[in-house]
């Protein structure tokens, strides 16, 4: 599979969000054999620049959110809750920075190696919310700032295969409950309706 265009990524961060559905999270393991675990995008949201409340872009630039202001398709990890990893890709076009979180995927490939880092876990739950998934496909901190568009890499995006367009279902972002209006209620999280994988 090859990675989505960093084209792919030039416009605006919800647009973005939307089309990552379907997409597919590659992810390979480092050593012998080049394992990789695959998930189907099933879940995201969209952060903007630093008028989104909601969004790290808030601060402006700094040395957690620099890389939301830079290159297009590059990893955005960060840890919160001082225990989680979590996973953006960058987009944007007419804001300074800009991110889509991933929420969740769908387990295609990988799944014992999933199962090992969520031990003790039913499928469903192995990779349903954004700490989940970055623990099952071990996304850490060291890939922060990684291209997504190089093919080469431990980790990119691969387009929808078959290419056809999911039942898209749109609400608020989840978790941000003590962020101002109007963007703790803007339709910014896009999920796969009726898709078991989604975190809710």
């Amino acid at each position: 599979m090859e990675p989505l265009p960093r084209s792919f990524y030039d416009r605006d961060t919800p647009l973005v969000a939307r089309d990552l559905l379907g997409a597919h999270l590659v992810r390979t393991l480092p050593g012998p054999g080049r394992r990789q675990l695959i998930g189907r995008i099933v879940e995201t949201e969209a952060y903007l620049g630093p008028a989104d409340a909601a969004s790290h872009a808030r601060a402006g630039r700094t040395a957690r959110t620099e890389v939301m202001f830079g290159p297009l398709g590059h990893a955005y990890v960060y840890f919160t809750y001082g225990m989680h990893w979590m996973l953006n890709v960058v987009a944007r076009r007419n804001e300074p920075a800009g991110a889509v979180l991933l929420r969740s995927v769908e387990p295609l490939a990988g799944l014992e190696s999933m199962r090992q880092r969520r031990t003790g876990l039913p499928d469903k739950e192995l990779t349903n919310g954004p700490a989940k998934l970055c623990q099952a496909l071990a996304v850490t901190g060291a890939l922060n700032g990684l291209d997504l568009c190089d093919a080469a890499g431990p980790l990119y995006v691969a387009p929808r295969s078959p290419p056809s367009d999911p039942l898209v279902a749109i609400g608020s972002r989840i978790g941000i409950r003590n962020v101002s209006e109007p963007w703790r209620s803007l339709p910014l999280r896009f999920w796969i309706e009726h898709n078991r994988f989604v975190s809710r």
